[in-house]
């Protein structure tokens, strides 16, 4: 079973930024697609960044030019580079391995 853990999350005003890191273990990672997802309080959880192992992106339209996704497989670890957060970004953030492990999650709250 493969185990993901994720770090980063905080408060943080808005405008500001923050970076999430998931560090997954085993030695399989590089060839997995990773993705970040979100669950907003009392919404669905959402995508918002995958990663694919030849490290093509693809980004929800809601964090285009704001997020950035990106993986380092020496490390076993994907991050996501949050800028100009919003309100509205506050969720918690989960890490998928896909089609293999999820993440516990980080809390992101964005406030002033």
């Amino acid at each position: 079973q493969v185990q993901l853990v994720e770090s980063g999350g905080g408060l943080v005003q808005p405008g500001g930024s923050l970076r999430l890191s998931c560090a997954a273990s085993g030695s399989m990672f590089r060839i997995y697609a990773m993705g970040w997802y979100r669950q907003p309080l009392g919404k669905e959880r959402e995508l918002v960044a995958i990663i694919t192992s030849g490290e093509s992106t693809n980004y929800a339209d809601s964090v285009k030019g704001r997020f950035t996704i990106s993986r380092d497989n020496d490390k076993n670890t994907v991050y996501l580079q949050m800028n100009s957060l919003k309100p509205e970004d506050t969720a918690v953030y989960y890490c998928y391995m896909a089609g293999v492990s999820w993440g516990k999650g980080t809390l992101v709250t964005v406030s002033s």
